[in-house]
């Protein structure tokens, strides 16, 4: 069973002035925030389906927020969506509305009303449906189906290999920790250790490899491991140093 995660929000705007503070104020929420600055990187995120909600500028350069959207919901992504723009007009809303966002925000707009908002999302997604479907480049978890491909061929994964994918695959991207792995994936058991979680993501890696796909989930020596592809690493600035597979 695996343990609390934190709800993961994807913040897109092209201000950085606003993707920090929207940053430092849902993570002091206790929200886990990623963030994107153009159009075009945060499609190439928000289609990993790795997210709890987006909240996702209008006016974005490469890219309007518009297309963006219309791309995750042609895509399958049911992530909610929070359109917060400075675009005020009956129709703009309209727009946002008809092509699949769960809600318009109009800049300036009160930070407490925007955590309601995004509270309220939550909330309503509380069964988890709109992150029912992972996708990193070829690799896809089907969370419905507890199923794992690649390519379009099957992945075998024992229960606890399949667990702790679900975890590093649903924070996309970003670094989790062995503490992090071990509590979220083994929970309260007491007798697993933080060698467990390194046993079995070499499991995991091995399987992975054997299919082609050994380089998405990797390991960040001093930090923990990393699911991520050249695309996502790409869209989010990713700097961290690939290390070789144990």
């Amino acid at each position: 069973m695996l343990g609390h995660v934190r709800p993961r929000v994807l913040v897109v705007d092209d201000e950085i002035g606003v993707r920090r503070a929207l940053e430092r104020g849902l993570s002091a929420e206790g929200m886990e925030v990623v963030t994107a600055a153009d159009g075009p990187n945060a499609l190439r995120v928000a289609l990993t389906g790795a997210f709890d909600v987006v909240l996702l500028d209008i006016m974005l350069p490469g890219l309007s927020g518009y297309r963006v959207l219309q791309r995750m919901r042609a895509e399958g992504v049911r992530t909610p969506v929070l359109m917060v723009s400075a675009k005020d007009g009956e129709v703009d809303q309209a727009d946002g509305l008809d092509l699949g966002a769960d809600g318009y925000l109009v800049k300036p707009f009160s930070f407490v009303v925007l955590v309601a908002q995004v509270r309220a999302l939550l909330r309503r997604n509380s069964g988890g449906n709109s992150r029912r479907r992972l996708k990193l480049g070829e690799l896809v978890v089907d969370r419905g189906l507890r199923e794992v491909t690649w390519a379009g061929a099957p992945v075998s994964l024992s229960p606890r290999e399949y667990a702790v994918l679900d975890v590093l695959a649903g924070r996309a991207g970003s670094v989790v920790t062995k503490d992090e792995l071990l509590r979220t994936v083994w929970g309260d058991e007491q007798a697993a250790t933080r060698n467990a979680v390194e046993v079995y993501v070499g499991y995991l890696r091995r399987k992975l490899d054997a299919m082609g796909a050994g380089e998405v989930v990797r390991t960040v020596r001093g930090h923990g491991y990393l699911a991520s592809t050249a695309d996502l690493d790409a869209a989010l600035g990713a700097t961290v140093q690939r290390a070789a597979r144990r």
